[in-house]
């Protein structure tokens, strides 16, 4: 078992902005990636497969944290308020719906 945190985040970007919103989570990426305790950090788009046929938001960030200190000073960097205060929040922000949600891989007690 670890402390790793597992991290989904799923983006349901308004009509006509997935591209732009899938742009702007990549440009995340960078800054992320060099933050302590960020293991991986990747932004990816649903794709079809005959064995893969659950429904999902179309615009996924797979995350893999060293704990959950990290994750949440993540989560408080001005870099990631700012995206979420501007492109989820705001009335003209380009996502419709997003839903973070944080794992581990321990078992159940």
């Amino acid at each position: 078992m670890s402390s790793k945190v597992y991290c989904l985040a799923q983006f349901q970007p308004k009509p006509g902005k997935e591209k732009a919103l899938f742009n702007v989570l990549q440009s995340l990426e960078p800054n992320t990636l060099r933050e302590d305790g960020c293991l991986q950090y990747i932004v990816t788009r649903h794709i079809s497969s005959p064995f893969a046929e659950g429904t999902s938001f179309p615009i996924v960030f797979n995350e893999i944290w060293e704990n959950m200190t990290a994750f949440e000073l993540h989560c408080q960097r001005q870099e990631i308020v700012d995206f979420f205060n501007t492109y989820c929040v705001a009335d003209d922000g380009l996502a419709e719906d997003w839903n973070v949600c944080v794992y581990s891989d321990e078992g159940m007690i």
